[in-house]
């Protein structure tokens, strides 16, 4: 049997299910036909504009009706798109453009200014709320089935740019194949009905958009976005809507919504299953929260197009909080040395790697960089830190390049995340390398605290002191109501960049000295 491709899962859902809701939107609803009608008349348009076959098409878009419309019209002509993240800076687009070769930029009203500010090398559309129009007389619809019916799974699909958390993003380019499948594991997994309606407010140039999206469309029932994100609209959309499945992934995302002070008035009695992803401790406090939720953990990444790993909601406590759950069909997922490349033990923390059906297919005009990070037996090497038990379940360590060197110490930021999120004033922490002549670097913590809480620089410190190893206790904290993001993921790179200017700035080269009795 052949394979499906993007658009024939699409359009067999429509013919399933023309008259029920396919995607949601705060203010904005499109039932499957309608979508189905209104892509194919943007496709024309596209079409007019010469997009056909192989195009890479640049989309600008907040997340409307028009940016999903927008997709499954560049779809529909074999052509791939290049979404973008409408908060990047005039430079970052600039990258973006030049290094993918896009044929055309579409933006809307919310991605036009950065548009208008950015010197192009490819020609700019705008897209009003009803998405691309113009031209679309010029073009019969046979022309755009002809060009859908001669895609194969195999076909590219989609370039995400990874969400900038170093330097210049890579693009991750992903099949027709790898969405389908990633759809198919998701909605399967987590058992999925045609009567269910699956909730996410990541971003639609992130992969946490696609596979939900994807996993949704899988068997005919709706995706529900939450635009852009704001707790109150999410509360009002999730008990609305009667949302049976949610993924906020984040817990700067999953927090604010149970921080809203409406929250414990709502009616979520409809909600079943959460997917989150966190440090055990923070994804136990929210699992307490919401004690009529099911909530499971997952492992995965924009080489992996979104899921790789998801927890069970068979899995006790303890698995569902303390693990990611084993990969999904048709992954697979090693644990080595990364020097020696030996098989890890259970239980022992090494670089993950992965390879199979929802694996990344190149990184775009970077053949070098690509041969580095797959290797000749398919496998990505992933520089993220896992374990793996006896039966499987893999959980996240951290990153190799987010851990730190001290004094000749390997030290992993999550680990310290993990104990600070335990005390009752943090809401949330990153912990990033302060630079250090002594030695080499030290861990400082960022932290938000929790609503109406209190802490102080040292009660923190005092917290670590005696509980984990000295050279682990962060010797700097610093406190932050907002963070700086890229799309959903805090940019630890920036938070470094911060420490290292004010220690500059303040001629101290070296952090105070600890004892398990506090600062020498």
């Amino acid at each position: 049997m052949r394979a499906a491709t993007t658009i024939e899962v699409f359009d067999q859902a429509a013919a399933r299910r023309p008259d029920e809701h396919a995607v949601i939107f705060p203010g904005q609803r499109a039932t499957y036909e309608s979508l189905r009608q209104s892509s194919l008349r943007t496709a024309r348009s596209l079409r007019a504009l010469g997009i056909g076959r192989g195009d890479l098409v640049g989309v600008l878009m907040a997340a409307e009706m028009h940016n999903v419309q927008t997709l499954l019209a560049i779809w529909r002509l074999g052509a791939i798109p290049v979404p973008i993240n409408p908060r990047f800076k005039p430079s970052e687009l600039r990258f973006v453009v030049e290094h993918s070769g896009m044929s055309l930029l579409l933006a809307d009203e919310t991605g036009l200014p950065l548009a208008r500010q950015t010197e192009l090398t490819c020609p700019l559309e705008a897209v009003d709320g009803e998405a691309l129009r113009t031209g679309a007389e010029r073009v019969a619809q046979g022309e755009v089935e002809d060009l859908t019916a001669s895609l194969t799974a195999q076909d590219e699909c989609l370039l995400l740019y990874t969400s900038g958390t170093t330097a210049n993003p890579k693009g991750a380019v992903h099949t027709h194949s790898s969405l389908v499948c990633e759809g198919r594991n998701v909605s399967e997994h987590l058992g999925l009905t045609p009567q269910d309606i699956f909730w996410s407010p990541l971003p639609m140039f992130h992969c946490g958009g696609f596979c939900t999206m994807m996993a949704a469309w899988h068997n005919a029932s709706t995706f529900c976005h939450a635009g852009a994100f704001d707790a109150g609209v999410t509360l009002d959309q999730l008990e609305r809507e009667r949302c049976t499945f949610a993924f906020p992934a984040f817990e700067t995302i999953w927090l604010a919504v149970l921080d809203h002070p409406s929250y414990a008035e709502r009616d979520l009695s409809a909600l079943r299953v959460v997917v989150n992803v966190g440090v055990p401790e923070r994804l136990r406090g929210m699992q307490e929260r919401m004690p009529g939720v099911v909530q499971i953990s997952s492992f995965g990444s924009t080489e992996s197009c979104g899921f790789m790993c998801m927890g069970s909601v068979d899995d006790p406590l303890e698995m569902r909080c303390g693990t990611s759950g084993r990969p999904l069909p048709g992954m697979e997922i090693r644990i080595i040395d990364p020097e020696t490349g030996r098989e890890m033990p259970p239980g022992e923390p090494g670089e993950a790697l992965l390879r199979g059906v929802t694996r990344f297919s190149h990184y775009h005009r970077d053949p070098e960089y690509t041969s580095q990070a797959i290797d000749a037996e398919g496998w990505f090497h992933s520089g993220d830190l896992l374990t793996k038990d006896q039966e499987g379940r893999v959980s996240f360590i951290g990153r190799l390049k987010d851990a730190l060197k001290v004094g000749g110490e390997n030290v992993s930021a999550a680990e310290i995340e993990n104990y600070l999120a335990g005390h009752p004033a943090v809401k949330i922490v990153q912990v990033v390398a302060a630079p250090d002549a002594r030695l080499i670097e030290v861990p400082c913590a960022f932290v938000e605290l929790a609503p109406g809480a209190s802490a102080s620089e040292q009660e923190l410190i005092d917290h670590c002191l005696g509980q984990i190893a000295t050279f682990k206790v962060p010797r700097y904290v610093r406190f932050v109501t907002e963070w700086p993001l890229s799309g959903t993921k805090v940019q630890k790179f920036r938070l470094r960049e911060r420490i290292a200017q004010e220690l500059q700035s303040a001629g101290i080269t070296e952090a105070p000295r600890l004892s398990s009795a506090g600062r020498v």
